[in-house]
């Protein structure tokens, strides 16, 4: 019986894990269809496609697929999508506040279930500027410190060259637009965290590239510059209503005043 019982949870699991991934793998194509509509259908040429493919692929999303989705956006393919950036404001659980972005092919389908998901979840959507008064957009730049080598023999995997993080952390502090670097590590691999002003996002990533350096993340941020304390009840609960908005298959990115 307990054998059975132990199945039937492993079964749960992978459909969940399952569903989760079946959302990434749309979220992502979406982000590569929007990105080769606005930069081209050239990775070499337009870095931010160039880096949601390597997420994609991250992902185990099918190469054939990354190929479809860039057709998708250039109009080369059987279907030519356009998507939408779009955000909304809103107030989750004990009156936090909440910023949705969204990438959609259809704003009146994401406006309705986002509608009825802030009522679901005990809160409310909100005109514009009602929150978002109280968040600043920032770049954020996960970079390692050190560079990717082509592998000499065509099939290998490229080579990753772990170079000083000292030296990296000067070139990268010598960089105009840059707020502020952290120090982090992952997968065994230092690097750094650099935070730019909105404006100088683009060029400080590019900057960053022109180094050598690889770029494991690149987006567009929003912090909360007043933010709210909740107890350990509260916060369990506002984490769960974020999660259900997060999601949704048109919602990016979801940003909320939590402490």
């Amino acid at each position: 019986m307990s054998g059975h019982s132990k199945w039937d949870t492993i079964k749960h699991k992978k459909a969940i894990n399952d569903a989760k991934k079946g959302k990434s793998f749309s979220k992502v194509s979406a982000l590569i269809s929007h990105a080769a509509k606005q930069g081209g259908g050239d990775p070499e040429m337009n870095p931010t496609l160039r880096l949601y493919i390597t997420k994609a692929k991250e992902l185990g999303f099918p190469t054939d697929k990354i190929e479809k989705a860039i057709q998708k956006g250039t109009g080369e393919g059987d279907e030519k999508v356009i998507y939408e950036e779009a955000t909304y404001e809103g107030f989750g659980p004990f009156g936090i506040q909440v910023v949705v972005d969204t990438l959609t092919d259809n704003k009146n389908r994401t406006v309705a279930d986002l509608r009825k998901l802030f009522e679901e979840i005990g809160g409310n959507m909100a005109e514009s500027g009602a929150v978002s008064w109280n968040f600043e957009t920032k770049g954020y730049i996960e970079v390692y410190s050190g560079h990717m080598e082509k592998s000499p023999k065509y099939g290998d995997p490229d080579v990753y060259i772990e170079e000083d993080p000292e030296a990296v952390m000067l070139s990268l502090m010598d960089l105009d637009g840059v707020l502020d670097i952290e120090e982090i590590e992952e997968d065994g691999k230092k690097g750094f965290v650099v935070y730019t002003k909105y404006e100088n996002f683009g060029a400080v990533r590019d900057k960053i590239a022109e180094l050598g350096l690889v770029i494991k993340d690149a987006e567009l941020i929003k912090e909360a510059k007043v933010t709210k304390e909740l107890n350990e009840e509260q916060l369990s609960r506002a984490n769960e209503a974020l999660s259900r908005i997060e999601e949704l298959d048109d919602v990016q990115n979801v940003w909320s005043d939590i402490e």
